[in-house]
């Protein structure tokens, strides 16, 4: 095919600005190191372990869920065909199951109807944003650092985020209210703020069950709408001391839940949802959520769905029993890479790390600053690969500081890890000579 001589040539001036924002090149830049240097240990990634991955699952949840839609729900032959294979609701077909879910593992009282089934939680948080923002003087909260899937859905619907500083434990909610009134003397409408109770990513910290209740009560007083993300709540080192979601202690509407069965659930499913029970008018913001929704991407897979819908039913609604080996090998990596970079780095006083209670998240803190060029040169010279800090700041903004995921590595890819990690780094320690660094072998 030829192309015509007089086509226009597009400028990156001419499309969405989001697309010229650094953190829209996050992903690609990470997955190109990645790419280039195949053979390197990834602590990069916070993906769920793949040990357990069993195709023959994927049989066994679809054939549970045709037999619930037979039998519970009394559809025909036709009928559970048209469910599985034709487009679908756009709420989706497995509401009143996520919502058995929430009621089961997080003690949350949802009515299905104000469930919208998404195309992973990205969709999910793409929605809410795209209805929040409506005027130029909209903006959003968020903690600094953040997740970078907040930060892009964010640039996609011209959304500004206001970052709120961290305290030891995730979110300073006294920098919080500062900021929030600052934006409206500032002529602001702050519409909500994101946050992740539970392991937070990238930092991995967690918000004691105090500041839970007085976020609610700040966002109360000030008018203020949350939402809710937890992608990794499930996965406590400490499983019989999981404190309670927002959403579970919300009386008065104020959060909107942001989930995903990436972690939990079945990955590839891409299946996430919202659970929006806010009064918009005569109905719920739910389904304002779906109108939207209808003109993005229709419906999610029911097939998609019915996979997921065949694990909640067939682990009896609850994905704690569901993720007991995979939580406990979150807990033995979370422990294993704690130890190590002691045993590493007890001689190196200016090399420091946080210790998060699970998720799958460290944040290691060292005595220069961590760029992009740094991880190519660990990538390349040390073969290790993690995730640097800044990222999830915002440009501009130099870190001392990388991200280590937990959760997908062996004992013996750990320890392996933790050995180029530890030369990359003395290597860029100051001084006359570099520390030690100690291998510590797996007992």
């Amino acid at each position: 095919m030829q192309i015509p001589e007089n086509l226009e040539e597009l400028s990156t001036e001419s499309l969405h600005a989001s697309l010229t924002a650094a953190s829209m090149e996050s992903m690609n830049l990470l997955n190109n190191i990645a790419g280039a240097y195949p053979d390197a240990i990834s602590f990069a990634a916070g993906r769920p372990y793949e040990g357990f991955f069993d195709t023959d699952q994927l049989h066994t949840y679809l054939e549970v869920f045709t037999g619930h839609l037979r039998d519970e729900r009394g559809l025909t032959r036709q009928q559970v065909s048209r469910t599985l294979l034709q487009y679908g609701d756009t709420k989706g077909v497995i509401a009143d199951l996520i919502a058995r879910n929430l009621a089961v593992d997080e003690g949350i009282v949802a009515d299905p109807a104000s469930v919208v089934v998404t195309v992973g939680f990205q969709e999910a948080l793409f929605l809410v944003l795209r209805a929040l923002r409506a005027e130029d003087r909209d903006a959003l909260l968020a903690p600094s650092p953040t997740y970078v899937g907040l930060t892009g859905a964010a640039l996609l619907t011209d959304l500004p985020v206001l970052p709120v500083p961290c305290a030891e434990h995730g979110l300073d909610l006294t920098e919080l209210v500062r900021v929030l009134r600052a934006a409206r003397e500032a002529g602001r409408r702050v519409r909500a703020c994101y946050v992740t109770p539970d392991f937070a990513n990238p930092i991995g910290v967690s918000m004691p069950l105090a500041d839970r209740h007085r976020l609610l009560d700040i966002a109360a007083a000030e008018g203020l709408l949350l939402l809710e993300d937890n992608p990794y709540g499930l996965f406590h080192r400490t499983p019989d001391r999981r404190p309670p979601t927002l959403k579970s202690l919300d009386t008065d509407r104020r959060v909107v839940y942001l989930g995903s069965f990436a972690k939990s659930g079945v990955a590839g499913a891409r299946v996430g949802f919202a659970v929006a029970d806010q009064r918009v008018g005569e109905g719920l913001l739910a389904d304002e959520l779906s109108k939207i929704k209808s003109m993005l991407t229709v419906n999610t897979s029911p097939i998609a769905q019915a996979v997921i819908g065949g694990k909640l039913i067939a682990n009896g609604f609850s994905l704690v029993a569901a993720n007991a080996r995979e939580a406990a090998v979150y807990q033995r990596n979370l422990t294993q890479v704690l130890e190590g970079l002691d045993r590493r780095f007890r001689a190196c006083p200016e090399v420091t790390w946080n210790e998060p209670d699970g998720g799958f998240f460290v944040v290691v803190t060292v005595p220069f600053t961590v760029d992009d060029a740094f991880l190519e040169y660990a990538a390349g010279e040390h073969g290790v690969l993690f995730t640097p800090m800044h990222h999830f700041f915002g440009a501009g903004t130099e870190s001392r500081q990388l991200r280590l995921a937990v959760s997908t590595l062996t004992p013996e890819r750990i320890e392996e890890g933790l050995d180029r990690l530890a030369a990359a780094v003395t290597s860029r320690l100051p001084g006359p000579a570099t520390a030690p660094v100690t291998t510590g072998a797996v007992s």
